[in-house]
């Protein structure tokens, strides 16, 4: 049991981010169901290209995050991975908030789990990278 509760820990990082951005990446790419969820209406192909390029890009790190969590060989690589993307989304937020303005309640949430998940994946790969 102990040994299970150890690969959640460890792992804990990978699976939210995973469970987060893979979804996401799926509304973005789903020019349909898009306004239900963002204020964005999709009234161009260029700019519904655009959105379904970021979900390919969104579902492939998710997918490097999972690797990660069931290929320990891979751990390593997808949590430096999870520190850069979350942090950079966060960056970038932070970025367009002060040169745009706020947003949606759901990007000012999201900014804030992007900084504590790059955050805890430092902690993550400082504590675990030493076993």
């Amino acid at each position: 049991m102990k040994d299970k509760i150890d690969w959640i820990f460890k792992n804990l990082h990978l699976l939210v981010s995973a469970a987060i951005v893979i979804p996401t990446g799926i509304i973005y790419g789903s020019p349909s169901i898009l306004p239900e969820h963002l204020d964005i209406q999709v009234q161009t192909v260029d700019l519904s290209n655009m959105l379904k390029t970021i979900m390919c890009l969104y579902l492939g790190i998710g997918l490097v995050w999972l690797l990660g969590v069931w290929k320990p060989g891979y751990w390593k690589n997808a949590t430096q991975l999870n520190i850069l993307f979350m942090l950079t989304l966060a960056a970038g937020r932070a970025i367009s908030m002060i040169t745009d303005g706020f947003p949606t309640g759901g990007y000012i949430f999201g900014i804030i789990a992007e900084f504590i998940i790059g955050l805890f994946s430092i902690y993550q790969l400082k504590k675990y990278s030493v076993e």
